[in-house]
């Protein structure tokens, strides 16, 4: 389809020049890879499997968040049973005598 083109657009999609050939940048000595060594020495360092304590179980997210919540629940009916041994309507000085006396008004 660009063969169509007049040679001004055709300027457009011409290939570009090759990017020169530079030869690789040696590095510093510090940069030198070091070859690969064994790690046997090493192995008398290591704790024995047998001697390792049993890793600590920390609670998950979840697990966090539903303690919270059993334990926010467990205190609200903690406080509803002392709230509920505590009440007398009897002894409520606020209360009116006769509650058809007791005008509610609402959606104002």
């Amino acid at each position: 389809m660009t063969q169509f083109l007049p040679p001004n657009l055709l300027a457009l999609f011409a290939p570009r020049d090759p990017i020169p050939f530079l030869p690789p940048i040696e590095k510093h000595a510090n940069h030198r890879k070091l070859p690969y060594t064994g790690v046997a020495q090493f192995l008398g360092e290591f704790e024995d499997a047998s001697e390792t304590p049993a890793p600590v179980r920390i609670e998950t997210r979840e697990e966090r968040k539903e303690r919270k919540r059993r334990e926010k629940q467990e205190q609200a009916n903690y406080k509803l049973e002392q709230d509920l041994a505590l009440w007398n309507p009897k002894k409520n000085p606020k209360a009116t005598s006769n509650p058809y006396n007791t005008m509610f008004v609402a959606r104002l």
